[in-house]
């Protein structure tokens, strides 16, 4: 009898503290707007973890990435950013996905190769996430569905840029490539500003 007193006290317990499937998770959190995104964990290609605020006083461009997609060759430009204005302030960060068609069918270390091998890739890669779906991560959650340039991922490469203070100023679709004007003029905008 007292075991099954302590098993009832024990259920209730988890279910009015958080323990059961109503507890939000960081994706519910970040479609109700009410999560810091830039304080989410992100795990980088290398398994450690950082968030958006660790890079706080810096312009970041995030971009979807695939290693085996016609876009692909963006690794280039987006490479070429970051060496070109990355002393100034600019950091690229790619996050590997494989939503569209099987793209980024590779574990996070064959990616990193890929990358290092292929366009000596230096800025940071995270660790492979869902920018799209159920297992949708929650940053991707809040960029698509919170931020002031909201909308679905459409495919590989889109591309978010976010000013000093973290906040989300533009947006660029796959087929943009990150040196155009349109993207230089906006990173350039934000280093100055």
């Amino acid at each position: 009898m007292k075991r099954l007193i302590v098993a009832i006290v024990m259920i209730t317990a988890a279910a009015l503290y958080g323990c059961s499937s109503n507890a939000k998770t960081d994706t519910d959190m970040a479609k109700s707007g009410s999560i810091e995104y830039r304080t989410l964990e992100l795990e980088t290609i290398d398994g450690d973890t950082t968030t958006l605020a660790d890079f706080e006083g810096k312009v970041v461009l995030i971009v979807n990435t695939a290693s085996k997609c016609g876009f692909t060759p963006q690794y280039e430009g987006l490479q070429e950013l970051y060496e070109t204005y990355g002393d100034d302030g600019l950091v690229v960060i790619g996050f590997p996905a494989n939503n569209f068609m099987g793209q980024e069918p590779g574990t996070n270390e064959e990616i990193q190769q890929f990358c290092k091998t292929e366009y000596s890739v230096t800025f940071p890669m995270m660790a492979k996430i869902s920018v799209k779906g159920d297992d949708q991560h929650p940053l991707y959650t809040y960029l698509t569905e919170q931020s002031p340039h909201p909308g679905e991922i459409s495919w590989n490469f889109n591309k978010f840029l976010l000013d000093r203070e973290g906040n989300v100023i533009a947006r660029f679709g796959t087929r943009t490539k990150p040196t155009a004007d349109e993207v230089v003029g906006k990173i350039e905008a934000a280093l100055k500003g």
